[in-house]
């Protein structure tokens, strides 16, 4: 049997990127790591309060808190990436 073989066009030479550096990246990156720092310090802070309730309750508090920062990050990635926030 044969090799199945896509139909690529065959390289002309030293292939080049065709996609030019943007400053959405390194400022992307920035804003995530300031951000997240900034939302590290408001959990941390709440953390007297929830500190007084429930075991079971904390538990919930903490995983939601946890999770929640991923909300904005697929979008906030897309605009990393296209300049497009979706």
């Amino acid at each position: 049997m044969g090799t199945c073989r896509m139909n690529r066009p065959e390289p002309s030479g030293p292939e080049k990127p065709d996609w030019k550096p943007t400053w959405r990246k390194p400022a992307g990156i920035i804003a995530l790591v300031l951000g997240l720092i900034v939302y590290a310090m408001g959990v941390a802070s709440a953390s007297t309060v929830i500190g007084q309730w429930h075991v079971l309750l904390q538990t919930l508090a903490y995983i939601v808190l946890g999770t929640i920062w991923l909300l904005p990050l697929r979008r906030f990635l897309i605009w990393m990436e296209t300049g497009r926030w979706g």
